[in-house]
């Protein structure tokens, strides 16, 4: 995808989102970079993955750059294969790798509400450092430990001296982490395939910007008037419906995505206004 050569007929920077599918060794960082010189627009990303996993990378363009607090913290679903009878330091194979020759029994990972120690390789700070950066020093540190939710971990594919899962799982899950439950074995692929209702596309041909409300057409809807849509792009609270409940809300007007708000004494709050 290129930018067109500069013109008088030039196109507005698109603002939208683009699902694309990040290879193996490329950071999300490189990704969303490569999209910020091609289209010359402002652009971030939806949650980061691992640079050797691969899959569904949600980049945001332009304006919906401000949507993504309602997309990070959306379930996932991921293919992981583990390396049976193998250990790495890292819970990759970027890492050191061992051969133990010790292959776990029973191919279950945990499920429901459970307790994870965040990974030295982790990008989480710790005394105003990123862990990975420590580790990359040799440093050792008390690292936190955080609640995540595994909804779902089904064998999929048992192989010679590999196993398969599908995770679907809360955001904050290090699926690595999950991987290393079965004793001698580590995480050798990952691959995300959804963030939420969001999917990955079947080919990199079908990869396009697609527009700011299909980012959030997971969040409630609320349909605004043409004068109290306009109240609301000049930032002036209306009214909430009866009903309204406590999460973030679409506000529409003919279609279109107006804002993201939320109810608060009876008036709603917009939080991001789109242009």
């Amino acid at each position: 995808m290129t930018r067109p050569a500069p013109g008088l007929a030039d196109p507005a920077p698109p603002a939208g989102f683009i699902r694309t599918d990040k290879p193996a060794g490329a950071t999300s960082h490189d990704v969303v970079s490569r999209y910020r010189r091609e289209l010359g627009v402002k652009a971030g990303h939806a949650g980061t993955l691992d640079p050797f996993a691969t899959g569904l990378l949600i980049v945001l363009l332009g304006a919906a750059t401000r949507l993504q607090r309602y997309v990070i913290g959306l379930p996932k679903t991921y293919l992981a294969t583990a390396r049976l009878g193998w250990r790495s330091s890292t819970g990759d194979p970027d890492g050191e790798l061992t051969e133990t020759g010790r292959v776990p029994e029973r191919l279950e990972l945990p499920t429901g509400r459970i307790a994870q120690t965040v990974p030295m390789t982790s990008a989480v700070r710790v005394g105003g450092e990123r862990l990975y950066r420590k580790a990359h020093r040799g440093e050792r540190v008390d690292r936190p430990t955080r609640a995540v939710a595994v909804h779902r971990a089904e064998l999929v594919e048992a192989g010679e001296g590999t196993a398969t899962f599908l995770v679907e799982c809360s955001s904050g899950t290090y699926v690595r982490t999950l991987v290393e439950t079965l004793a001698d074995a580590y995480c050798e692929k990952l691959r995300r395939i959804a963030i939420g209702p969001l999917r990955l596309p079947a080919t990199a041909a079908a990869e396009r910007v697609e527009p700011p409300p299909a980012l959030v057409a997971h969040l409630a809807a609320i349909e605004l008037d043409a004068a109290d849509a306009e109240r609301v792009r000049h930032g002036i609270r209306v009214p909430a419906p009866p009903g309204a409940g406590a999460g973030p809300l679409r506000l529409v007007h003919g279609g279109r995505l107006v804002a993201v708000a939320r109810a608060s004494g009876g008036m709603l709050r917009t939080e991001v206004v789109l242009p």
